[in-house]
């Protein structure tokens, strides 16, 4: 696990190039199962900050994204996943939402972000171990 949060954390310090959350969470398994780091960045691009319009969160979208690498393609890898993610935000996965519940408790905007890339990563991590697609 430490590999993958690591390297999510090593990669929300970067500020230039910015990786999105998306591609945050993409990357550090993408290099896993030989994928390069110019196409995650090429691929993922246009799903941070929720396709770039507030909808489904770049870290959801992005875990999404490392399951289908990963082989887990079927309705229930994908509802075990965002369902993990709905229980710790009040139902919630679109971006827009949960910035403005974010917001109103007072946070700030780059530690929830990276509070929800390094949550998709552990996600990620335990059904990619569950189903035996991770040493």
């Amino acid at each position: 696990m430490e590999k993958y949060l690591g390297r999510a954390q090593e990669l929300r310090a970067i500020v230039t190039p910015h990786y999105n959350c998306a591609q945050s969470v993409l990357l550090p398994f993408a290099e896993v199962f030989g994928m390069s780091e110019e196409d995650v960045m090429r691929i993922a691009v246009h799903f941070g900050a929720g396709m770039k319009m507030g909808s489904v969160c770049g870290a959801v979208t992005g875990g999404l994204m490392a399951l289908g690498l990963a082989g887990l393609d079927s309705p229930q890898a994908a509802n075990a996943f965002s369902g993990k993610i709905r229980e710790n935000h009040g139902g919630l996965l679109d971006c827009k939402d949960l910035l403005k519940v974010n917001a109103r408790q007072g946070g700030d905007k780059k530690t929830h972000c990276d509070e929800m890339v390094y949550e998709a990563v552990r996600a990620v991590y335990d059904l990619l171990k569950e189903n035996g697609k991770l040493q």
